[in-house]
């Protein structure tokens, strides 16, 4: 069973609730925060609004992708022999892009203002994947092994993240305080869902590559899971 199938049917049977949206008017989108305070609904030039959950989780995403994508760019010049960073980068590309264009779909400002390697310009989130970005390439400086190691906990995160509210949202003084107020499990926006798909697939495919990649290294069957449980893990890697 794949993770997100973990995830929904774990939320299912411990969560009852009922999201609405209101029908999007003409125009660009409200303020997503004003003096800390959630705004409800976004105005959209879609024919279905996305509520502020929705959005706010939207544009972390657009960076989260981002932050995939510069990390890869960054170990395939480190280790230009592993060809997997290159592969994938080009993946994550593809993945941004897509956030990119349903903020622009939904009529939300885009973030990312620079699209440089390590830059993050996100109001909210900008600071906080500058000092991801940095942590995670240093981490990978050490050897070929460890950046392999990078990338699948990389892919962990997203994994997570995509699906559940990101810490990094809820810890905001926001009005999300737990992990069940957006991501894939909160929305019930088929558009919103089928992007999130794209992504989980994309996500359990890279995860795959790079723990082939490091039982290279380690021996089969050795991976440790870093973010999720090894169960999770295990599923996703259909052992």
């Amino acid at each position: 069973m794949k993770l997100r199938s973990i995830v929904s049917l774990t939320v299912a049977l411990t969560l009852v609730t009922s999201i609405s949206f209101a029908a999007g008017n003409k125009g660009k989108s409200k303020q997503w925060k004003k003096n800390g305070v959630a705004t409800n609904v976004i105005d959209s030039d879609s024919s279905q609004a996305v509520d502020f959950n929705e959005q706010a989780h939207l544009v972390f995403m657009r960076e989260e992708e981002k932050v995939a994508r510069d990390v890869y760019i960054q170990l395939s010049m480190l280790y230009p022999e592993s060809r997997v960073f290159g592969k994938i980068d080009d993946s994550e590309q593809r993945h941004t892009n897509a956030v990119r264009d349903k903020l622009e779909y939904y009529g939300i400002d885009d973030p990312n203002t620079n699209d440089n390697v390590g830059v993050f310009t996100g109001e909210e989130f900008g600071e906080y994947f500058t000092e991801k970005y940095t942590d995670l390439v240093s981490r990978a400086e050490t050897s070929e092994l460890e950046a392999l190691y990078v990338g699948a906990y990389i892919e962990e995160v997203d994994l997570h993240d995509i699906n559940l509210c990101p810490d990094e949202i809820v810890h905001q003084d926001n009005g999300i305080d737990d992990e069940l107020s957006c991501g894939k499990i909160y929305t019930d926006n088929p558009d919103i869902k089928q992007l999130y798909n794209s992504l989980l697939n994309g996500s359990d495919s890279h995860l795959k590559a790079y723990v082939r990649n490091i039982e290279k290294f380690i021996g089969e069957g050795n991976y440790h899971a870093q973010v999720l449980s090894q169960n999770e893990v295990n599923a996703i890697l259909e052992r």
